[in-house]
């Protein structure tokens, strides 16, 4: 079962949004994935520019790591829409883990 760990906000600033997510949200991520019936996470974030990429590539690709055979994968959404077909269509990508995607309108 695919599990979805939405975050409606995160600062405006790069390295704050990081610190903040790691701070306030990642003891979260990991409860949810310690959950016998998880076998896949899906985190989704607010968009936000280039200089978010990096610790999201790392969010995603550590936690997969650490998790697997879990699925992990990190989305970077401009609205509902877009993040529902991000995951849906992550829903039914089993080969899919570690990666950020940013899904626009």
């Amino acid at each position: 079962m695919q599990v979805v760990l939405e975050i409606a906000h995160l600062p405006q600033n790069g390295i704050d949004a990081s610190a903040d997510f790691m701070q306030n949200h990642l003891p979260r991520a990991r409860a949810l994935l310690a959950e016998k019936e998880t076998a896949a996470l899906a985190i989704v974030l607010p968009a936000a520019g280039v200089d978010y990429d990096d610790w999201r590539r790392t969010l995603a690709r550590d936690l997969a790591r650490a998790h697997a055979p879990k699925r992990v994968n990190v989305i970077g959404a401009d609205g509902a829409d877009a993040a529902s077909a991000m995951l849906a269509y992550l829903g039914d990508a089993p080969g899919v883990t570690g990666q950020y995607l940013a899904a626009h309108e």
